[in-house]
């Protein structure tokens, strides 16, 4: 499955950083392809394509601030959670995203 996302926490520091290696690894791990942008302080880092959004299957938002773009992913299915599910449960954030998408 191909995934693309973005974390973003309110102070966009140590949870956007970590939600998304969280993300990445989990994604990996479980043999998946995903691409996780950043939305903070330091601005948008990891901008995804309109290419890698075109393609994926699904879009996960790990934020617990409001993101910006989301009209970037108009008729994409999405997935909401907030950061701490991204950082403490990534496994459980897939196994449920797995059940409803395949």
């Amino acid at each position: 499955m191909k995934i693309v996302g973005i974390a973003a926490c309110t102070a966009g520091i140590a949870h956007t950083y970590i939600a998304r290696e969280k993300l990445l690894k989990t994604a990996e791990a479980r043999g998946h392809e995903a691409s996780i942008e950043t939305q903070g302080l330091a601005g948008t880092e990891n901008k995804l394509s309109q290419k890698d959004i075109d393609s994926a299957d699904v879009v996960i938002i790990a934020a617990d601030i409001k993101v910006n773009g989301r009209e970037r992913f108009s008729g994409k299915k999405i997935i909401e959670v907030p950061t701490n599910v991204a950082v403490k449960s990534p496994n459980k954030l897939f196994e449920k995203l797995e059940e409803s998408i395949i």
